[in-house]
C-alpha cells in the first residue's frame, strides 16, 4: 500500500523561508535551524537533503553546519513521496474529526505511532494507511506518512495528522512557532501544595542514558505551565499546558519539579512504589493524556478544537485514588 498517491513522477515542491532576525543566531545550525521550523522532519532527514542540493541558502549548497543569517533565503525542494513499504492493516481508530486536509483522532495507550524495530506493523501508521487509502503526507518519509506530531506509546489523546504535504507543513510550522494550544491532563505522585506553576527549564538527552531525557543546562529550551484541578491520595490530578514541544517534555518536567507522573517507570520508579505502599494502588501505565489540541485549520484558517475523551485507565485511577484518601469509617 503506497503512503501517498501522488504521482511519483512528479516535480518535487518548492518551499522559500526568509530567515527572521530573532532566529538567526550565530551558534546555530542549518539542520537545527529547519527541525525548528518543521519538526515533523527529522535532523537525519534534513541534513541529507542539505547534502544533496535539495535545501540551499541564498542558491549555494552548503553544509549541515552553517550558520544561517538574519535576511538569508532558504529554498527546500521537498522529495515527492515514495511509495511506502509499510503494511496498511484495520486495526480501529478513535476518529474525532476528518476532512479532505486532516484527520483528528483519540490514541489509544500502548498504541505505537510509528513502525520500528519490534512494531512493524501495530502501529497508528499501520492503521492510517488502511483508514485512508495512502491519502497520507509524504513528507514524514515512508515510515511515518501523515504524522505531524507523536505522543509516547503509552501517552493517550488527541493528535492530528496530514492528509496531504501543504497541510502538513502548514501544521508543522504552527507547531514549531508554538501557536498551537496543547492541553494535557496527568495525575503525579506526591500531593503538589501550590494551585499553579511554571516549570522552565531546558531539556537535553541525558549524558549517559541515551533513551532518556534530562534537565540540562544548554539544552533546548522547555516551558510547561500547570493547574492544580484535585489533590488525590498521596498523588494530585492536574491540566499541563506545553508552550514548547521537547521529547518526554512533561514527563521529565515534573521529575525534575520532583512530583513525576504515576505509572511512568522511566522517570518516577522511585515515588510510584512508594505510591503502591501508601495506597495500594498499582498504574496500568503512565497516567498521561492529551486532553485538548487547537490550532488554525490550514484550509480555512479557522480555529478548532478538539477535545479526546479520558480513557477508562485514567478514570479508574482517580477513582481509585479518590476513594484512598478517604478516612476509614470507624
Amino acid at each position: 500500500m503506497s503512503g501517498s498517491e501522488e504521482n511519483p513522477g512528479r516535480p518535487p515542491r518548492v518551499e522559500t523561508l526568509v530567515v527572521e532576525p530573532a532566529l538567526a543566531l550565530p551558534w546555530t545550525r542549518l539542520d537545527v535551524y529547519l527541525h525548528d521550523q518543521f519538526p515533523c522532519v527529522s535532523r537525519n532527514a534534513l541534513q541529507r537533503l542539505i547534502r544533496e542540493g535539495a535545501i540551499r541558502v541564498n542558491e549555494r549548497v552548503v553544509k549541515p553546519t552553517h550558520a544561517p543569517r538574519a535576511g538569508d533565503t532558504i529554498v527546500v525542494e521537498w522529495p515527492a513521496p515514495r511509495p511506502a513499504t509499510v503494511e496498511a492493516r484495520a486495526l480501529p481508530l478513535d476518529i474525532l474529526y476528518e476532512d479532505q486536509a486532516l484527520l483528528v483522532l483519540n490514541k489509544a495507550a500502548g498504541m505505537v505511532v510509528h513502525p520500528a524495530a519490534g512494531t512493524e506493523n501495530d502501529t497508528l501508521v499501520n492503521a492510517l494507511l488502511h483508514h485512508c487509502q495512502g491519502r497520507l503526507s509524504g513528507i514524514g518519509g515512508v515510515a511515518r506518512p501523515g504524522i505531524v506530531h507523536r505522543l509516547d506509546q503509552d501517552t493517550s489523546g488527541v493528535m492530528v495528522v496530514a492528509k496531504h504535504d501543504a497541510i502538513h507543513v502548514a501544521l508543522s510550522r504552527q507547531f514549531a512557532h508554538r501557536e498551537v494550544e496543547k492541553v494535557y491532563h496527568a495525575i503525579v505522585c506526591g500531593e503538589l501544595a501550590s494551585a499553579a506553576g511554571e516549570i522552565d527549564a531546558a531539556i537535553a538527552r541525558h549524558p549517559t542514558h541515551r533513551k532518556v531525557m534530562a534537565v540540562l543546562a544548554g539544552g533546548r529550551s522547555a516551558r510547561t505551565t500547570y493547574r492544580t484541578l484535585e489533590r488525590l491520595a498521596s498523588a494530585t490530578w492536574v491540566e499541563v499546558r506545553l508552550h514548547t514541544g521537547r521529547t518526554h517534555q512533561i514527563r521529565v518536567h515534573f521529575k525534575h519539579l520532583g512530583f513525576p507522573i504515576v505509572g511512568d517507570a522511566v522517570y518516577g520508579k522511585r515515588q510510584n512504589l512508594r505510591l503502591e505502599e501508601l495506597t495500594g494502588f498499582v498504574a496500568p501505565r503512565q497516567l498521561l493524556h492529551a486532553r485538548r489540541l487547537a490550532f488554525a485549520h490550514p484550509e480555512s484558517g479557522k480555529r478548532v478544537a478538539f477535545e479526546a475523551p479520558w480513557p477508562s485507565d485514567f478514570r479508574d485511577a482517580l477513582e481509585a485514588l479518590r476513594a484512598a484518601r478517604q478516612p476509614m469509617p470507624g
